[in-house]
């Protein structure tokens, strides 16, 4: 356990920071497996708007740093070509 008081301060912050960056990737993971099953089952219009909530909830993690911006970035190009490659279908 920290003994001074900057670094009391400091584990203070970081727990809460910690809960933070957690309930945020559990809502990047919630919604991308929203929009996966939606994918799997073929419905293009509801996978588009999964597509759009996926997107929203990963871009504002990432700009909030609780997930890297290009790994966000990269997850939402995998998953809007799997959405429209449904479309196509």
């Amino acid at each position: 356990m920290a003994h001074h008081k900057s670094a009391i301060k400091r584990a203070r912050q970081s727990l809460k920071r910690r809960a933070r960056n957690q309930g945020q990737r559990s809502r990047v993971k919630t919604a991308v497996k929203n929009l996966r099953s939606a994918i799997t089952e073929g419905d293009a219009s509801s996978a588009g708007t999964a597509l759009t909530k996926a997107e929203s909830v990963l871009r504002r993690a990432a700009s909030k740093g609780a997930i890297p911006t290009k790994r966000a970035s990269r997850q939402i190009s995998r998953l809007a070509r799997h959405v429209h490659q449904l479309g196509q279908a």
